[in-house]
């Protein structure tokens, strides 16, 4: 386990690595509430490190990186700052990005702030709208209450009721190490999240895959409209699959997407 500090506050960014030195860089960034540790748990680290060295933080109030109680320490001038940060630390002028959920936006806001870094994008369960109440949709309404009142325990318990099914043990596990005051502020700021304009969108010069399962009902049409909007991106709807499934059923179209873009092949990891 690595760390970068974010010069503009001194947040503290742990990230881990796998894949050889010198193999083109993808950087893995998760979802709200969860952390860094999805991405071996969904299989991403066995399926893509024999070929591409892999940097995976965990944001700031996430997993074991710094988590302010401050609401506005979670803007995302601040994120954009710490993946800047992450990978200055790791000695990677440019990569392939893959985002999940929030990890998706942050990747927009990236490509916007410093394209220089980015080789590609990849958005999984993506969007570019203003986020006000996506938060108490995509989980159950309340969401910043319950944190504050009962946990993660009581986060995990109203989720599960409000999905009808238990939460996967890799989601339950990343979401169980969470700061739940820190999650709540993290919550209460992307609330206020202003989104990206078209215009700005349009203005994207990477190589773009967007990832949306059909039965995401939260991001689908936003995903739609994203791969319309920004110059030449790719459209891939994964059928059957709602938000939560996003990251371990994405996968295949990653690899393909990611091994076309560094001119490898897929590895077979069956």
């Amino acid at each position: 386990m690595s760390h970068a500090t974010n010069p503009a506050d001194g947040t503290r960014i742990r990230f881990t690595t796998a894949g050889p030195e010198g193999a083109p860089v993808v950087l893995l960034v998760h979802g709200s509430a969860l952390s860094s540790a999805v991405w071996r748990a969904f299989g991403y680290v066995k399926a893509l490190g024999g070929d591409f060295r892999l940097v995976m933080p965990d944001l700031r109030g996430h997993g074991r990186s710094d988590t302010p109680h401050d609401e506005d320490a979670y803007a995302m001038d601040a994120i954009v700052g710490d993946l800047l940060a992450v990978l200055d630390a790791a000695g990677a002028d440019r990569v392939h990005y893959v985002g999940y959920s929030f990890g998706a936006r942050a990747g927009l806001a990236l490509a916007v702030a410093a394209p220089e870094r980015l080789a590609s994008l990849t958005l999984l369960g993506g969007s570019a709208r203003p986020q006000q109440g996506s938060m108490d949709a995509m989980f159950f309404p309340g969401t910043v209450d319950v944190l504050e009142r009962e946990g993660m325990d009581g986060f995990i318990r109203a989720w599960e009721k409000r999905r009808r099914t238990p939460v996967d043990p890799a989601t339950r596990s990343a979401f169980l190490k969470n700061d739940a005051q820190a999650l709540a502020a993290y919550f209460c700021r992307s609330d206020r999240e202003p989104g990206i304009g078209d215009e700005t969108l349009a203005g994207i010069d990477v190589p773009v895959l967007a990832v949306v399962g059909s039965d995401d009902r939260l991001r689908v049409e936003d995903t739609r409209a994203l791969s319309r909007t920004v110059p030449g991106a790719r459209l891939a709807i994964l059928r059957g699959v709602d938000h939560a499934e996003t990251v371990s059923a994405a996968l295949p179209a990653v690899e393909t997407f990611l091994s076309a873009r560094a001119g490898r092949k897929p590895t077979d990891t069956r």
